[in-house]
């Protein structure tokens, strides 16, 4: 179950992470209860959200390009030391009482576009610190991180929001990436790439979008992915309305539901993580699609906060379990000179769509309400992987 941690390079990313997402979650959980409290606007908070992951759409595939070129363990420290600085400077903005929407939005770009290059190279590392065998139980570890933060950081953030107010939450997290920077100083070994023939980056890009092209898993994969990210991963956006409007919950209340999908996604995490051995991850790509299309749909119908909670348990299971399968799958079948740049295809689909999501959710949303709106978007996913698998009968069995 934690086969990856024998790997020391791995220890040291895998704990510095573990302390930076939660900061990046208590952020996410701030800024958005922030938004909503000035403009009282689903559709500006979908905005900003939109914003702030549209950078990814066309700076992802550039991203490929550094990771399959540059030393790895250099460009995520660069991203993170400028990730800190952006956590700073809105922290400081909110303390002098000077933010403004607009700066929300400028800084959630400028943020978005250091994600774009940080994550096909974080996603691409991965295998060079633990190597293919252990690469699903690697992943399976950082999404179990990942989730965890999601049920610590909303918690915090709204315990400390409702105590002492949402600046502090800014500070706590450009104050967690030290962590992160401190443990990629830490690695040891030689993380450039193997000495090869440098092409112009576009044509380095039209060769990974080719590559993957002209493979039906591939295309299959990325196709799940995508669909996701427009119509299932806004019931993040909406959730301060579904707390604040719905199930009167308040900030504290936003921070539980979080948490409650965050539980649910660090169980997905560990199961992939006991059962990372299982050849046919395939099926663990089907078996969360259908999980988390089902629980969306009740969660979009429930008025009850105690049953929304239990429901939003099996939505991030669901949600982790396809999306980590995926994440390994895709790297076992890329080429190794190939991996960041079909990563970086991966975060463009999973990321890159968001701000479409978002913004189609937060205008659904306005028009006819948050819970019409999720309960349309599963009801997209429901139909279209249904026509995938169908189509692509061999995808529940591929193996990796």
């Amino acid at each position: 179950m934690i086969a990856a941690l024998h790997h020391r390079n791995f220890r040291l990313f895998w704990f510095g992470q573990m302390i930076s997402l939660v900061g990046t979650w208590m952020q996410i959980v701030a800024r958005g209860w922030l938004v909503l409290q000035m403009t009282d606007s689903p559709f500006l908070l979908g905005l900003v959200s939109m914003l702030g992951t549209l950078p990814v759409l066309f700076v992802a595939p550039f991203g490929g390009v550094l990771a399959d070129n540059l030393n790895k363990r250099t460009v995520v420290i660069t991203t993170q030391i400028t990730a800190m600085l952006l956590a700073f400077a809105l922290a400081t903005l909110v303390l002098t009482k000077q933010v403004q929407y607009w700066h929300i939005v400028v800084l959630s770009s400028m943020l978005g576009i250091t994600m774009a290059i940080d994550a096909p190279t974080r996603q691409s590392f991965v295998v060079e610190m633990v190597g293919k065998k252990d690469l699903l139980n690697a992943i399976a570890l950082n999404s179990s991180i990942f989730n965890l933060a999601r049920i610590l950081g909303p918690a915090m953030a709204g315990l400390i929001i409702s105590a002492i107010g949402i600046v502090l939450c800014f500070y706590v997290n450009g104050i967690s990436y030290l962590a992160v920077i401190a443990g990629l100083l830490l690695m040891r070994g030689n993380f450039s790439p193997a000495k090869k023939k440098r092409n112009h980056v576009l044509r380095d890009i039209r060769d990974g979008f080719g590559y993957a092209r002209h493979d039906r898993n591939i295309i299959s994969l990325i196709t799940l992915v995508a669909l996701t990210s427009i119509f299932i991963m806004p019931y993040l956006m909406l959730m301060p309305v579904f707390a604040r409007d719905i199930l009167q919950v308040g900030a504290r209340g936003l921070g539980i539901l979080l948490a409650s999908a965050g539980i649910g996604a660090l169980i997905g995490a560990l199961t992939l993580a006991l059962f990372s051995d299982y050849r046919k991850k395939g099926r663990f790509v089907m078996a969360g699609n259908i999980t988390f299309v089902i629980a969306t749909m009740l969660f979009s119908l429930s008025n009850n906060y105690h049953v929304s909670l239990l429901l939003l348990l099996f939505i991030g299971w669901g949600m982790v379990t396809q999306n980590a399968s995926i994440n390994s799958l895709l790297q076992t079948i890329a080429p190794d000179h190939l991996r960041g740049r079909i990563m970086s295809l991966y975060v463009l689909f999973f990321v890159g769509m968001m701000p479409f999501g978002s913004l189609q959710a937060g205008f659904v949303a306005d028009q006819f309400g948050a819970k019409i709106s999720l309960r349309i978007g599963a009801m997209i996913v429901a139909c279209v992987a249904l026509f995938i698998f169908t189509k692509n009968r061999k995808l529940a069995n591929l193996e990796g």
